[in-house]
């Protein structure tokens, strides 16, 4: 009997038709929450929007930026949470592995602000521990940060380190 190599896993992997891109509006299948204490629950996620700030979204927001990240806008994404099965989960757990991809193949991860408060909008803050159950939805706004003259180029969601991310192509 021959050991197989990973490469043939991923083959195997590719070959069985795992789908990882999908149109805004489409749901992720169901995700199992790496979290210890959410072990065995699953969620979706379905990307709906994506917008594109300006500089002045951002001089407007009351955030304020360090000078050495360079000028920045930013990218508003909504989005369905669904907790499909397992123990109660929030909505902050739901959203964590979301990234925005640009043209120029940086990431950004979600916006948080440790002190004080920043609003953007049309997009209005979500209650990160608001709790869902299985069953239950939630539509977020996340605001996503990218460097000033790059674009949105995919919502992706991260799946750990061993698989590739889910992705959502943004048509610019």
């Amino acid at each position: 009997m021959k050991d197989r190599s990973d490469s043939d896993t991923a083959a195997t992997s590719e070959a069985s038709g795992a789908k990882t891109t999908y149109r805004l509006g489409e749901a992720s299948p169901p995700q199992e929450h790496t979290m210890q204490k959410y072990k065995g629950s699953t969620f979706t996620v379905m990307p709906t929007k994506v917008e594109t700030g300006t500089k002045a979204d951002v001089a407007a927001s009351g955030l304020q930026l360090d000078a050495s990240d360079g000028p920045k806008v930013p990218v508003y994404v909504s989005a369905t949470l669904t907790h499909k099965s397992g123990k109660a989960m929030t909505v902050g757990d739901l959203d964590d592995d979301m990234v925005v991809r640009t043209d120029k193949d940086e990431r950004a991860r979600s916006l948080i602000v440790l002190v004080g408060r920043a609003t953007w909008p049309n997009c209005p803050a979500a209650d990160a521990e608001k709790q869902l159950s299985a069953g239950q939805s939630e539509s977020i706004c996340n605001v996503f940060l990218i460097p000033q003259g790059q674009k949105p180029a995919a919502v992706e969601l991260t799946q750990g380190f061993t698989a590739a991310p889910l992705e959502w192509p943004v048509n610019n």
